[in-house]
């Protein structure tokens, strides 16, 4: 009897033994949708928290790309002012080295004159010397052995003075025979003549000399003039 009384209050009372069951699932339920929540907040958070770094991380570049730009500019800058700097000095010592170029070589030209003038007038100074020997030898005529030793005395000492002047550069003009010219021959006497065209140096009266290219004494000459000829005293009568 006991037993089918409790059977009895089993049957009539089901709800009994199902609501906690029930209670059961809808506590996980919420348990796993408060889970699923934390985690679309965690992940929500974690997107978040990743967006503002990466946003982070690119401003950090974005700022180091303006520096390194900015630097990058500056030393270009510094380069062109640099080469500017190279190029004015380079000017300069272009310059400074065309001036002492300049200032050299016209120093050697004024030193090469001034030599060239002092030799001039030490020559000019024994020329005289030279034509008193030339004007010996074509003047005396040695007679005995004592003069013959005396003229070839003096003219051993031509010949060295000679010698001498050739090795300073210094040549003679040998201008007979050939056409006057005013820029080497002094004419002082002219001299009718059919031996000689008209213009022709005939006879050199003092000699001149170079000194290397350049006239050291002009000679003085004879030149030959046209020959009129003599008119004769048939050609002179009237018909």
């Amino acid at each position: 009897m006991i037993d089918e009384a409790n059977q009895t209050n089993n049957t009539q009372n089901p709800t009994t033994t199902v609501v906690p069951e029930a209670m059961a699932s809808s506590t996980n339920a919420e348990g796993v949708e408060l889970q699923a929540a934390t985690e679309s907040d965690s992940q929500v958070a974690t997107a978040e928290t990743s967006t503002g770094t990466e946003v982070e991380a690119e401003t950090d570049q974005t700022a180091e790309q303006e520096a390194m730009a900015l630097a990058i500019a500056a030393l270009k800058q510094q380069v062109e002012s640099l080469k500017a700097q190279v190029e004015d000095r380079t000017s300069q010592y272009m310059r400074i080295a065309a001036d002492f170029d300049n200032f050299r070589k016209r120093t050697a030209k004024e030193k090469e004159e001034l030599e060239q003038q002092a030799k001039c007038a030490t020559i000019l100074e024994i020329l005289p010397v030279v034509d008193n020997f030339e004007r010996a030898r074509g003047q005396l005529k040695p007679q005995t052995d004592g003069e013959m030793t005396i003229h070839k005395s003096y003219q051993s000492v031509y010949k060295q003075l000679v010698d001498c002047l050739k090795r300073l550069g210094v040549s003679p003009m040998r201008p007979k025979g050939k056409e006057f010219d005013p820029n080497l021959h002094d004419a002082v006497m002219r001299e009718p003549t059919d031996e000689y065209p008209e213009g022709t140096v005939t006879e050199e009266l003092m000699p001149g000399y170079f000194l290397g290219e350049k006239v050291l004494r002009h000679a003085m000459v004879k030149v030959a003039a046209a020959n009129e000829g003599v008119v004769t005293s048939e050609e002179n009568q009237p018909e």
